[in-house]
């Protein structure tokens, strides 16, 4: 049988574990709301700066997704929880927490027949009623193109929709599971078109074996759809059941490519090794808001 032979991990990787009042304070409110965080459930490596600093992604629709992408530490499986309450629980807790920008995302759920999108669009709702100052972004799945399930969401007036294609197109079978990378530019195009003055956002991660000019096609691929903000990654081998790591970029690597991406009129890039999707999120808004 073939080994697929393991690089090790480079020293830029090292991740400074911070566990002061504030995390704690965070882990308990989350557990005592029955909530669920992306930050958790997809061993985020920034969750302890994060959580630090009070900030944090809820994930909504329960903690079981129904797809099983193979870069994705998240439970896969059939879910059996949908908890009408939970919209108003998020608010609750980023009222407490003091919130200046919320991000909310979901498992998919293909099970329910809007996706989820109406609970959604019911959360960004609830965030507006208790924090009406507050930037509210949603990471939302593709709800298997409906277009209908979008403009659920889009009606709630998210400040920013946020929808990752996650790799390159060649390999987006290979590395997600259902989701399709035409469809996901596809979702992109049409919330452009629907909501023409929400920002759009999409992510990938690099390390799952693509290759420098296809990084700049993706880039050139999200430009043509008018996306505005992109995040660049580095991929993390949850565990051995999931992809293999096959490349570490530098920081210099992911410091070239932001460039790459401003050059090609994103109005803001956040590149770098631990980057993720919601990594200063608030940040990439006022950035994109002034450009």
């Amino acid at each position: 049988m073939a080994t697929h032979q393991i690089e090790r991990k480079p020293e830029w990787l090292k991740i400074k574990l911070t566990t002061g009042d504030n995390y704690k304070e965070l882990k308990n409110m989350m557990r005592g709301k029955t909530l669920h965080t992306v930050c958790e459930e997809a061993k985020c490596p920034n969750i302890h700066e994060c959580w630090a600093a009070r900030t944090a992604t809820f994930m909504i629709l329960g903690d079981i997704c129904t797809r099983a992408c193979r870069f994705c530490a998240v439970n896969t499986g059939m879910p059996t929880e949908l908890d009408l309450q939970e919209p108003e629980r998020v608010a609750e807790a980023s009222e407490q927490m003091g919130l200046r920008h919320v991000v909310v995302t979901s498992v998919a759920r293909d099970d329910l027949k809007d996706g989820g999108a109406s609970v959604f669009a019911a959360t960004i709702r609830a965030i507006r009623g208790r924090l009406p100052l507050a930037g509210v972004e949603v990471l939302i799945p593709d709800f298997q193109g409906d277009e209908e399930a979008l403009r659920t969401v889009l009606e709630a007036k998210p400040d920013i929709l946020n929808h990752n294609v996650e790799t390159v197109e060649r390999l987006s079978d290979k590395v997600r599971a259902k989701a399709k990378y035409r469809r996901s530019l596809e979702l992109l195009e049409r919330s452009k078109r629907i909501a023409p003055s929400i920002p759009t956002k999409s992510s990938i991660m690099l390390g799952v074996g693509e290759t420098w000019d296809e990084i700049l096609q993706t880039m050139d691929d999200l430009r043509a759809v008018d996306c505005s903000i992109m995040t660049i990654g580095q991929y993390l081998q949850p565990s051995l059941k999931h992809l293999p790591v096959s490349k570490y970029y530098t920081p210099e690597q992911f410091a070239e490519l932001k460039q790459e991406g401003l050059k090609r009129g994103f109005s803001h890039v956040e590149s770098g090794p631990l980057v993720r999707s919601s990594y200063h999120a608030h940040e990439q808004v006022q950035s994109a808001k002034q450009s």
